[in-house]
C-alpha cells in the first residue's frame, strides 16, 4: 500500500470517523483503471476510453485489461482464436440455464450466477497457486458468458437456444445466438463499443465485492459470480432498462419538463442522471452518445434527436430545479438507447453490463491475487453494552 493510502488508512482508525460506505477511503493500490470525477475522464490502463472505445474489437480490450497493453497482430490471432473456440458450455450448465429460463421469476442476473457458478463442474476451483491458469479458465468464462445469455433469453422466449459459432466476434456472435442471423455490422459495432465502455470503471461496488472474494484466498468462480450478484442491484447495473421506460413513458418532447418537475416533487430519481463521482458529464455517455447517433443515422433518425432533446431538457430542468448540483446524463441513459437501437429487449440490458465487466473482474482478480491482503475494514459499534439476561 502506497504511503498517502496508508496514511488515510491510519487517520481513519487513529481518528474513529467513520466512512460510509467507505467513500473517499483508499483500499489498495491499482493499474487497472482511474476515474476522475471532477474532470469527467476515465482512464483504462493508461488510455484515455475515448481513445479506444470505438476503435477496437472487445478481444482487443480483453487482451488490454489483463496484460496492460493492446496486443500485436500475431498476438491477437491467437487471443481471439482461444477465446472464440471456448464459446460452448457444458451440458449440465446448459440444462440449468434453461430450467431457470423456465421460470418468469428468476432475473437473468441470478441466471448468470447460476450458469457461471456451475462451471466449477467442469473447471474446479482455481486459486491463486497458478496465475497463468487463472488468467486461461477467466478468459475461457469471458467467452462462455454470451452463450449462457443467449441461451436463457431464447429459452425465455420459448425457442430453442443457437450454438455459438466460431468465426464470429464476440459481440457479433451473441447477437447471432440471440438471434439466427448474423448481425448488420452497424448494430455489432454499437454493442462491441457498449462492452467496451463498460468493462472497467474503479473500484465499483461489483468489483470490490470480487476483490473482497479473492482476498480471503478464494476462488476464481466465487469471486464473479459475487461480482455479478453485486452487479444485479439497481444502484450498480440494473437501471438502463428504467432509464428506457422513462423515455417511453415521457413519450413526446412537450412532456419532458413537467415529467421532470413531477419526479422531483416526489423526491424521486430520474433515471439515467446523475453519479455518485462523476460531477460532470459522464465519459461513458459521451462515448455512447457518438455511438449512438452512428447507428442510428438513417429510418431511426427521428427518434435520437427526440431523446437528444428529452436529455437537454432534462437537464436544463434538473439545474433549475436544484441548483449547484451539476446533475449531468450518466452511462445508463445513453445504454439503454443504443441497446434499444441494437434490438435489445430492456430485460436484457443488466445482463449486458455484466458481460462487459466480466473482462474487467478478470483483470482486478488477477491484480489482487498478484499482492494479496484480506480486506477486512470495520464498523464503529453503536449498540448497547453489558445488557443481563
Amino acid at each position: 500500500m502506497g504511503k498517502n493510502n496508508a496514511i488515510c488508512q491510519m487517520t481513519a482508525i487513529e481518528t474513529d470517523r467513520i466512512y460510509i460506505g467507505l467513500e473517499n477511503v483508499y483500499v489498495a493500490e491499482t493499474k487497472m483503471s482511474h476515474v476522475d470525477g471532477e474532470k469527467g475522464k476515465l482512464t483504462i490502463r493508461g488510455y484515455p476510453l475515448e481513445e479506444f472505445a470505438q476503435r477496437k474489437s472487445n478481444e482487443e480490450v480483453a487482451y488490454l485489461l489483463l496484460n496492460g497493453e493492446f496486443p500485436d497482430q500475431d498476438t491477437l490471432e491467437q487471443f481471439r482464436s482461444m477465446m472464440w473456440n471456448s464459446r460452448e458450455i457444458p451440458e449440465a450448465t446448459r440444462e440449468l440455464v434453461e430450467k431457470a429460463a423456465k421460470n418468469k421469476n428468476v432475473h437473468s442476473m441470478s441466471a448468470l450466477q447460476m450458469g457461471v457458478a456451475s462451471l466449477a463442474i467442469e473447471f474446479g476451483d482455481i486459486s491463486s497457486s497458478d496465475l497463468e491458469r487463472v488468467k486461461e479458465v477467466g478468459l475461457q468464462i469471458v467467452a462462455k458468458v454470451p452463450t449462457i445469455l443467449a441461451t436463457f433469453w431464447r429459452k425465455r422466449e420459448g425457442v430453442d437456444p443457437i450454438p455459438p459459432r466460431n468465426d464470429l466476434g464476440h459481440a457479433e456472435n451473441f447477437l447471432y445466438m440471440l438471434t439466427g442471423e448474423v448481425p448488420d455490422p452497424k448494430k455489432s459495432r454499437a454493442l462491441e463499443t457498449y462492452l467496451n465502455v463498460v468493462a472497467d470503471h474503479g473500484f465499483n461496488a461489483s468489483t470490490f465485492v470480487a476483490r473482497v472474494i479473492i482476498s480471503t484466498n478464494s476462488d476464481l468462480i466465487s469471486a464473479i459470480t459475487g461480482a455479478i450478484g453485486s452487479l444485479k442491484g439497481d444502484k450498480h447495473g440494473g437501471a438502463p432498462g428504467p432509464a428506457l421506460d422513462m423515455v417511453f413513458e415521457i413519450g413526446e418532447i412537450e412532456r419532458t419538463r413537467e415529467y421532470v418537475i413531477n419526479k422531483v416533487n416526489n423526491k424521486e430519481v430520474i433515471m439515467g442522471f446523475g453519479h455518485r463521482v462523476y460531477k460532470v458529464r459522464d465519459p461513458r455517455a459521451e462515448v455512447l452518445a457518438r455511438a449512438a447517433k452512428v447507428l442510428y443515422e438513417g429510418e431511426n433518425q427521428a427518434f435520437y434527436d427526440k431523446v437528444i432533446q428529452m436529455e437537454q431538457i432534462i437537464v436544463e430542468t434538473l439545474d433549475e430545479l436544484k441548483p449547484g448540483r451539476n446533475i449531468r446524463t450518466n452511462v445508463e441513459f445513453y445504454t439503454a438507447l443504443l441497446l434499444h437501437g441494437v434490438g435489445l429487449k430492456p430485460e436484457i440490458f443488466s445482463s449486458m453490463f455484466a458481460m462487459g465487466r466480466i473482462a474487467g473482474w478478470l483483470g482486478h482478480i488477477l491484480e489482487q491475487y498478484s499482492n494479496n491482503r484480506l480486506i477486512r475494514p470495520r464498523a464503529k459499534y453503536i449498540g448497547e453494552f453489558d445488557k443481563k439476561l
